[in-house]
């Protein structure tokens, strides 16, 4: 199929982006510029030009998946250029997008071993390097987005961000990455629906129970790897929030995205212990400050490129399909083991976490 159309959208997309950027006061253009390799000019993005002669104390990298017009990009950027002003030009962070580095599997151990500095990753794929964390993947364990940020703006969110001493990584902040729910090829309006169903997933234990005991059969794919699966019959449906849906193109070849809104994965920006310990005190107050500035401002462009996207895809012709409350009820007890299995060492965890929604 034709990808031009679509990749008009998002260059459409990413020139409002840019204007938010600036309209926020951030100052710098986010640029793309990823060719990245090394060229100044590519870096103009995350350097504040009051210090853009001086000869920097480190040059570091920063990993993304994502285009370089999402929102957690955009974000990078944000942290990236912050850094270097509020460093007086002794951190320079390029920001490498669209998978340049590796893809994010790849990019855990690079992390971990101090060939990356710093990385935006999705807390799936974390659980394998930090148990803990798998606490805050589990399917259906939210009642909404508010509910989920009060657990992460909270102790039990810096809980889990101390978890991570011992890793490799040192977590800096939360980002946003909205409400995942299952996109196909052929709708679907029951549980019955999903049997025998190749759902794409990411490498996680716990999507892959969670897959099957929907009666539908996982493929662990990289997240380049969608699109073409859908599109020849490899994979019958995947699942991903509403911008990334649309970003990469997937509601050209799945266009029924069923509502479940099985998981809120938070994300989360990582920068490598060793990387930090090289780092003065100061110097890592400034990049700790400086990461939770972009977490806010992430969430903002977060909320503003979900709402695009959904309007996105329902003018392109998709079919968003909401569950009946007596099939969603038949998903959410289809899954309950789950939390037995990879929690039973966390329920206390979990009883605060569900406690937290309770609260007046």
């Amino acid at each position: 199929m034709n990808r031009l159309p679509g990749i008009y959208r998002r260059a459409a997309a990413f020139l409002l982006s840019a204007c938010l950027l600036t309209l926020s006061g951030c100052g710098q253009q986010p640029i793309a510029g990823t060719d990245n390799a090394v060229a100044e000019a590519d870096t103009s993005a995350t350097i504040c030009p009051d210090f853009a002669q001086v000869k920097p104390k480190y040059i570091f990298t920063y990993a993304e998946n994502q285009s370089a017009d999402f929102p957690t990009s955009l974000a990078a950027f944000r942290f990236a250029y912050s850094v270097h002003e509020r460093t007086r030009g002794a951190i320079q962070i390029r920001v490498y997008t669209d998978s340049e580095l590796g893809d994010e599997t790849d990019m855990y151990k690079e992390l971990m071993y101090g060939g990356v500095d710093f990385m935006r990753a999705s807390l799936s794929g974390l659980t394998q390097y930090n148990a803990t964390t798998s606490v805050l993947v589990m399917p259906y364990l939210y009642e909404s987005s508010q509910h989920m940020w009060e657990v992460l703006d909270g102790d039990i969110g810096q809980t889990i961000m101390d978890s991570f001493e011992g890793t490799g990584m040192v977590a800096l902040s939360w980002y946003d990455s909205g409400a995942r729910s299952f996109y196909m090829r052929e709708p679907i309006y029951s549980l019955e629906d999903m049997k025998d169903k190749v759902i794409r997933i990411q490498d996680s234990v716990i999507m892959e129970d969670m897959i099957r005991r929907l009666g539908a059969i996982p493929l662990a794919l990289e997240y380049d790897e969608i699109y073409a699966a859908l599109q020849v019959g490899r994979v019958d449906g995947a699942e991903n929030n509403f911008p990334s849906y649309e970003s990469r193109g997937h509601n050209e070849v799945a266009p029924y995205y069923i509502l479940d809104e099985h998981t809120r994965v938070p994300e989360l920006q990582l920068i490598s212990q060793s990387t930090y310990d090289r780092l003065t005190e100061d110097e890592r107050r400034i990049i700790r400050e400086c990461a939770q500035e972009s977490a806010v401002y992430e969430r903002e462009l977060w909320a503003k490129w979900e709402e695009q996207a959904r309007k996105k895809v329902l003018d392109d012709g998709c079919t968003i399909i909401t569950l009946s409350e007596e099939e969603l009820d038949k998903f959410q007890k289809a899954i309950l083991p789950i939390y037995e299995t990879y929690c039973s060492d966390y329920m206390d965890l979990l009883e605060q976490i569900r406690a937290v929604a309770e609260k007046p």
